[in-house]
């Protein structure tokens, strides 16, 4: 399983990560405290673009709808799995 992760650049506990499992690729969301939440990706969308979303998600104060408007901006579909 191959894993790479972004922490908040501001020092926060937020984090957000791409990992491969059985030939998928997932998106993890991590607070730090409490919440952890997995999404699938759908679709053939480029390790470029969803590196490129996350990273720009991780700049942001509240990453969750961050992360949602970049998904939906670069018109990559997700199904939650997990949180």
């Amino acid at each position: 399983m191959a894993y790479s992760g972004l922490s908040r650049l501001d020092g926060g506990f937020d984090s957000l990560a791409l990992r491969r499992r059985a030939g998928a690729t997932e998106i993890v969301y991590d607070d730090g405290v409490a919440r952890r939440m997995v999404w699938r990706v759908q679709g053939g969308a480029s390790d470029h673009s969803l590196s490129a979303a996350l990273a720009s998600a991780r700049r942001e104060l509240r990453v969750l709808p961050a992360l949602y408007a970049e998904l939906r901006k670069r018109s990559i579909a997700i199904e939650a799995i997990a949180g």
